[in-house]
């Protein structure tokens, strides 16, 4: 079943000196067309986005695709992980809800819905209300990443704690010609993809298409990936450009769920059944955690995104106004304790920036402010899941949000190479919530603990209204001071605040369910029990203030990034479950803090090279009745990821990664329940034999390593508990590209 997934459209670019970017998120970039009068060669686009990033004081990278694409399958992880302080835990492999969190932000959400504002092409693809599907994020069809944690997001509209990820398509300026790739392997996994570019006089257009299906390394992880999309630009005047966007894709894949550690070491290719019940008084529950073969979770959402962008450059000012639109259909099927949760509807986003920038030949403008104003609705309906099945209906409501979000900064040069970069943000959000459900009843629905293939009596629990209407507001300054004492050489230290409305998933969710009943239903062979199918927490808005510094330089072939952070974190929003994974909610912490390294050191002695990406993470709770200072769980302490590469010829190279958790990692916040370290080799050969062939064939997970990449995150876990999930096993694949 194909539906339309909703998401929000905030049109966010930045202002840069120089040469147009196409879609870069670098406030004030100016739309990229062939020249019609070609006077001198003008930087890449690529080149002038990462000069940005490297001027700004913060955390800020810039991930160029020909770092993941020489590869014969590429991932959301393969496109991240060697950047430090994006952490990417992958939940079931393939084209899924991979956790992806910077410096903590929504680290506690399965799936992970918050904390990161994601950009395609500058149009966002979080909804109005800060949620996303990170399945939509495309890594294939890039240029390059655009990465900006902590507050130099802020500039973008995203006055979040982790930050903001822009993903940057080609144009027909930059990739012009036919293009078709082809690849597949192990687990039943194939991808292809065409693409079409064209510049001339003014103009250019790109388009693309892509399509990708995966059996999967477990039973019930399939999954498929349909994209199409395109952009076109166009010189209305010697000032003025434009640009259009539009894109289309359908995802879906199937959820096969936690094991027990037991099963992961036994059968990491298994689906757990559900918990096992021993008769007793009090009966004996071993195992908690869904029953996946009975209730089939799965998740289907289609996007459809479009907007159109308009620059001009008047001299030392450089003015934008853009326009998204994006309209989402959403179908998520939970095991029986969640059911059904179907969202549909659009988000429009209006933005405005201005540029001064007297110095057009430095990276950074003299002064920078944009508005940006995202809004939309969203139709949510719930429904029983009656093993794998849509069943009766048991909620109903009308979703609005609203995100109004205003920055103005300014880099002024204080001589002997300081700059001081002082910004402020202003946000003020709304969530609305109509519960239109009318009956006076919910119903629920339940199977026998003793035989979970056996229904027992359905009930109803009295209809109790859901409905709210929540304002948040927050201002977000931030003060940073950088010093280049050498061309190479940069330092900085950073001061800043952040301010994090919660999403609708935050504000309402289904609870009161357990592995073998439905939602308002805590015990199921009781079905007159009175209980709440829905948590609507009174929540806060999550602030932080952070100081950080770092050092962007090298010597000689030694390249090196390095970021320190110290966060403290008010109202932190976490999701909790209980034992089973059943929803206990959303709820504010009370103080938390998150310390963190993000370092990246690259390196090349010809003919080889090599990345190392380091982050390490220590976020704890301070001081809380319940918890103490322990550590907030589902964040590994330390993240390795070295790459190394070796050009035995000008066409063949060959090359390896070492992905590295050596530590383990907390799945609950009473820190009773660890993931066990791991470490895993992939291996790659990429080959050139003609100008326009590439043929790629790859390793994953040479030695066949049986881990954990992720867990569910829980606030109280149990030894027995189903809460891993594993990485995928050994892995070839083989793949093919063609340029005309």
């Amino acid at each position: 079943m194909n539906r339309h997934q909703a998401g929000a459209s905030v049109f966010v670019m930045a202002l840069m000196p120089g040469p147009a970017l196409a879609q870069s998120a670098t406030p004030g970039a100016v739309v990229t067309l062939a020249p019609v009068v070609v006077e001198a060669e003008a930087p890449e686009d690529v080149d002038v986005a990462e000069e940005r990033l490297r001027e700004t004081p913060g955390g800020a990278a810039l991930i160029r695709s020909e770092r993941f694409k020489k590869r014969a399958t590429v991932t959301l992880s393969d496109a991240l992980d060697a950047t430090p302080g994006v952490v990417v835990q992958d939940f079931f492999g393939g084209f899924d809800q991979p956790r992806v969190q910077i410096r903590g932000s929504g680290l506690q959400q399965s799936p992970v819905e918050r904390g990161v504002l994601f950009l395609q092409d500058g149009l966002p693809l979080n909804r109005a209300d800060g949620s996303y599907i990170v399945g939509l994020a495309n890594p294939r069809q890039t240029d390059f990443i655009e990465v900006n944690r902590g507050y130099t997001a802020n500039r973008l509209g995203a006055t979040v704690l982790g930050g903001a990820l822009n993903f940057v398509s080609p144009t027909g300026s930059t990739a012009e010609g036919l293009g078709a790739g082809l690849s597949g392997g192990a687990f039943g996994q194939i991808h292809g993809e065409v693409q079409a570019g064209f510049a001339d006089d003014g103009v250019d257009a790109f388009v693309f298409g892509d399509t990708s299906r995966r059996d999967g390394f477990r039973d019930k992880s399939t999954s498929q990936r349909d994209a199409v999309g395109g952009n076109a630009g166009v010189a209305l005047t010697e000032e003025v450009s434009a640009r259009l966007f539009a894109g289309y894709t359908d995802l879906s894949f199937d959820i096969p769920g936690p094991l027990t550690r037991e099963l992961l070491e036994r059968d990491p290719e298994s689906v757990f059944g559900g918990p096992t019940v021993i008769p007793g008084a009090p009966p004996t529950v071993v195992g908690p955690g869904p029953n996946v073969v009975r209730d089939d979770p799965r998740r289907e959402a289609t996007q459809a995104r479009a907007g159109v962008r308009v620059t001009g450059e008047f001299g030392a000012h450089v003015v934008d106004a853009a326009v998204g639109y994006a309209y989402t259909d959403d179908v998520f099927i939970f095991p029986i304790a969640s059911g059904v949760r179907e969202t549909e509807g659009g988000d429009t986003t209006i933005v405005g920036r201005y540029a001064f920038r007297p110095d057009r030949g430095g990276p950074l403008p003299l002064v920078e402010a944009t508005a940006s104003y995202s809004f939309g609705s969203a139709d949510r309906r719930y429904f029983l899941n009656e093993a794998g099945e849509r069943g009766a209906q048991f909620g109903a409501h009308d979703l609005e949000a609203s995100t109004l979000a205003l920055f103005a900064g300014g880099n002024v040069p204080l001589g002997a190479g300081f700059t001081l970069s002082p910004a402020i943000a202003w946000a003020r959000a709304t969530r609305d919530n109509d519960d239109v459900f009318g009956a006076a009843t919910r119903p629920t629905i339940a199977f026998n603990p003793l035989n979970p293939d056996v229904r027992l009596p359905d009930g109803a629990v009295p209809t109790a209204d859901t409905s709210y209407g929540r304002t948040y507001a927050g201002v977000s300054p931030s003060l940073a001071l950088s010093w280049r004492p050498l061309e190479r050489q940069r330092f900085f230290v950073a001061a800043s605040r952040s301010f994090e409305p919660p999403t609708h998933d935050d504000l309402l969710a289904t609870t009161g369910g357990t592995p073998n009943s439905s939602a308002g239903r805590p015990n199921p062979a009781a079905p007159g029990v009175v209980a709440s199918a829905f948590a609507t927490p009174d929540l806060e808005a999550q602030t932080a203030t952070t100081i950080e510094g770092g050092w962007r330089g090298g010597f000689g072939p030694v390249g090196v990034d390095a970021v320190v952070y110290h966060s403290w974190v008010e109202d932190e929003l976490l999701t909790l479950r209980d034992v089973s994974g059943a929803s206990l909610g959303a709820v504010n912490a009370g103080s938390t803090r998150h310390l963190g390294v993000e370092l990246g050191v690259d390196a090349a002695w010809a003919p080889v090279s090599g990345r190392l990406a380091y982050t390490f993470q220590d976020f704890r709770f301070v001081d809380d009745p319940e918890r103490g200072d322990n550590k907030l769980a589902g964040a590994p302490p330390h993240v390795i990821n070295l790459e190394a590469d070796w050009a035995v010829t000008d066409a063949l190279t060959l090359g390896g990664r070492l992905y590295w958790r050596p530590e383990e990692t907390p799945v609950d916040n009473q820190n009773t329940v660890f993931s066990d370290p791991f470490a895993t080799l992939d291996l790659r050969a990429f080959y050139r034999p003609l100008e326009t062939v590439d043929l790629f064939a790859e390793v994953r997970n040479a030695f066949d390593e049986t881990f954990a990449s992720s867990t569910l995150v829980v606030d109280q876990a149990r030894p027995d508990q189903a809460a891993f999930l594993p990485g995928d096993g050994r892995a070839f694949y083989v793949g093919l590209a063609v340029r005309f």
